[in-house]
């Protein structure tokens, strides 16, 4: 029996094939067609991994700054949903350097700081331990793109020492679908690699006439070739410092090369300078957050890294990427999710994510990819498997919730900024939106938005618990179609109000009061048909003929996020949502432990999420629950000092505070992970209780809060319509006062206090 300092030990070292993993889709081809089950993930656990991402382009290390040579890993170089570089092994005098220090601070930019061990040397002498030092700086440069390095040697003895260093390579080209655990097959060729010119070329020619190159420079060029493996002479003088520049370049045929620089200093001069510029710009629009020193500051720092991190582009208008390595594309659900926990620090985003989405709005039925005329995408993939049309992510709209989540993003947006631009730019697309829900929302004539599971595109559940036993009853049963979300219906009923204000402020009154009486009726039916009087809580969700799923969930919370639940029923959830069944210590499971089943250790089963707890937080701040809410940001922020880099991940397991000192890394969570990296962000502003009513210059700051043990925080350049402010809050007497200063811009900024 595992007491509990063991089994911290081993929940580090679970390996990925472990059943709790999260279920994959796998390819099995026949015909030339393709059907999607699901198996566990083979892939080793990435919870210590450094992750470095420029655009489109990023790249995942174990913490010495090698790629494992072995199989079943996730790490490696990859670029439009292809893994370049799979291995990457880097050896001193036949010996494997000692890690000391790795970060990514910056996001593109990666240093791993290493020395050595004892070594014996192959002219007798010997090189105790540490008496290397040992840099490996990295850049990534999407525009090239490429993976930029330096390897520097210090030698720290007053004797000169000789050694040979060794870089292994290995390549294999494969689509991200199949790093993920998709049946292996070769669909092009993949050619031997091989050195041309001191440049070490592998190279692929795909199935789907793109021809794909990895090209590996050096400079100084190596003195030995050993098949992939590079060797490099080094010789330092008494304290002499020498180094090794590397390009790691990609090559797509659909983006033919006129050539690059080799690897010089130069190169790396200009890369890091045009990174520091860039990283200026990305920030000087956003709202900044300071705790004066306080411990906040440095989880902000980090959480706003990741986001950067994240940040991708698409046909000129920028996204947040849902997470590294699995999900660096366009997400419906997770990229709208994000772009509303940033409204308050970087309205842009969302504004552009909403503009991109409309692009990839569906305009027909297809069933293989679970598109209907006005559905919003659920992911878009361009790879390989992608574009031979074997996978239906091209883009696949198999999610029940982007939809009305995309309504209540532009409402929430105009709420910011006080125009009403892009209602009407997006009209054509609101329109079909609000006709999807009408039309192809409700098949089944229940009144309520549902889904089942009888398309190809792979998946069973379709709301953001999307594991296929995400769905459970009392007893432990899966869930029977159609089903019918909690927080679904609160979507809607959001995503109807916030289109009646907009259609109201646009003239169109009629339509405002049809779309606001559907919401009121909606609301009504939702609190008969969800409540469980005897649990004292909202039903995880309807299914087949009415039947309510009737378990504790954390589900129910986002219904209260929205308003569509009574006040007396979204005061009994409170509580139900925060007793210790639910509440971890670190924050709210997703199902309660009382269930039957619950697996502290389930993707959607009972571990904690962050995001989830951000938006419950936010529902709990609406009905009046601030202490329940501030729990919730104190466990959130607890937990991140626990993981690396104090970075949440998109996941940890649900086991309670009191059990166990610290919590427990789930192995296979993204990080970053991009409305985790927003979730600490997002859970400021409703501490802070910003209400932004921009059409009528106007800031409602309602019962502001400041978390346990911070006396003052200020917010520095808001942005709320026209206006830019910045805010001090600070404690006093028990209470938290607003100061408002350097108002650019017309803004009235009103403080409700708590009666």
């Amino acid at each position: 029996m595992l007491n509990r300092r063991s089994f911290l030990r081993w929940s580090l070292s679970w390996p990925l094939s472990a059943p709790f993993s999260r279920p994959l889709p796998v390819l099995h081809p026949q015909d030339g067609e393709a059907t999607l089950t699901t198996r566990p993930t083979d892939d080793e656990s990435l919870a210590h991994a450094i992750v470095m991402k420029h655009n489109n382009v990023f790249f995942v290390a174990a913490p010495d700054g090698t790629v494992p040579l072995t199989a079943n890993h996730g790490m490696g170089l990859y670029y439009h949903d292809c893994r370049y570089l799979n291995g990457y092994d880097f050896t001193l005098a036949g010996h494997t350097p000692a890690a000391l220090s790795a970060s990514a601070a910056q996001g593109s930019v990666g240093v791993f700081t290493l020395t050595n061990p004892l070594i014996q040397l192959a002219d007798g002498s010997r090189l105790d331990q540490e008496e290397l030092g040992i840099t490996w700086r990295r850049w990534l440069d999407s525009d090239r793109p490429a993976l930029l390095e330096v390897l520097a040697f210090q030698n720290f003895t007053l004797r000169t020492v000789r050694f040979s260093i060794a870089l292994t390579f290995r390549c294999a080209f494969e689509d991200v679908f199949d790093v993920r655990g998709l049946i292996q097959q070769q669909f092009g060729t993949v050619h031997d690699p091989q050195w041309q010119h001191d440049v070490l070329r592998f190279f692929y020619e795909g199935k789907d006439r793109i021809s794909r190159a990895l090209l590996i420079r050096a400079d100084p060029k190596p003195a030995e070739r050993r098949g992939t493996t590079a060797v490099f002479h080094i010789m330092l003088a008494p304290r002499g410092r020498d180094e090794i520049r590397l390009a790691l370049d990609i090559e797509e045929s659909t983006h033919p090369r006129t050539g690059e620089q080799p690897p010089s200093r130069s190169l790396f001069a200009q890369r890091e300078s045009a990174l520091e510029a860039e990283t200026k710009r990305a920030m000087h629009d956003v709202t900044r957050v300071w705790g004066n020193g306080s411990a906040l500051d440095q989880l902000m720092d980090r959480s706003f890294r990741g986001l950067r991190v994240l940040r991708a582009d698409l046909g000129g208008d920028t996204y947040f990427a849902a997470g590294v390595p699995w999900y660096v594309t366009l997400f419906g659900r997770d990229s709208l999710v994000t772009a509303l926990q940033m409204l308050a620090y970087h309205p842009g985003i969302a504004e552009q994510t909403l503009r991109l989405l409309a692009r990839y709005q569906a305009t027909r039925v297809d069933e293989s990819r679970d598109e209907q005329p006005g559905k919003i995408l659920h992911e878009l993939r361009v790879g390989e498997l992608a574009r031979l049309g074997l996978i239906p992510h091209t883009p696949s709209y198999g999610t029940v919730d982007a939809t009305p989540l995309f309504l209540l993003v532009i409402a929430q947006h105009a709420a910011w900024t006080g125009s009403l631009t892009l209602f009407h730019d997006l009209r054509p697309h609101i329109d079909r939106a609000l006709e999807w829900l009408d039309t192809y929302g409700d098949p089944h004539g229940t009144g309520y938005l549902t889904y089942d599971s009888r398309t190809g595109t792979g998946m069973i559940n379709k709301g953001w618990k999307d594991s296929d036993n995400a769905v459970v009853n009392a007893d432990g049963s899966l869930g029977q179609e159609p089903i019918a979300l909690v927080e679904v219906q609160g979507y809607v009923y959001a995503a109807w109000r916030g289109m009646s204000e907009l259609f109201a402020r646009a003239g169109q009154h009629d339509r405002a009061t049809r779309l606001a009486h559907r919401a009121q009726q909606l609301r009504e039916r939702f609190n008969h048909d969800f409540w469980m009087e005897d649990k004292d809580c909202y039903a995880l969700a309807l299914q087949g003929q009415g039947r309510q799923a009737a378990v504790v969930s954390s589900n129910p919370g986002h219904a209260l996020w929205t308003g569509i639940a009574d006040d007396d029923k979204a005061q009994r959830t409170v509580r139900r949502l925060m007793a210790p069944e639910m509440f971890s210590g670190w924050g709210v499971r997703t199902l309660s432990s009382q269930e039957r089943a619950y697996n502290p250790i389930g993707y959607h089963l009972g571990t904690v999420w962050p995001h989830d707890n951000a938006i419950l937080a936010a529902g709990f701040r609406r009905y009046g629950r601030d202490e329940e809410a501030v729990r919730i940001f104190q466990g959130l922020s607890d937990a991140a000092f626990h993981f690396h880099a104090h970075q949440l991940p998109e996941l940890f397991c649900g086991f309670s505070r009191d059990e166990y000192e610290v919590p427990i890394h789930y192995p296979v969570a993204c990080h970053p992970q991009a409305w985790a990296a927003g979730a600490l962000p997002f859970l400021v502003t409703t501490l802070l209780g910003l209400t932004p009513e921009a059409f009528d210059k106007r800031l409602q700051i309602v019962r502001p809060l400041l978390p346990p043990g911070l006396d003052r925080l200020d917010l520095v350049q808001l942005r709320v319509g026209g206006a830019v402010v910045d805010l001090s809050f600070r404690r006093e007497r028990g209470s938290i006062h607003v100061d408002v200063k350097n108002l650019q811009g017309e803004l009235h900024v009103a403080t409700e206090m708590a009666a």
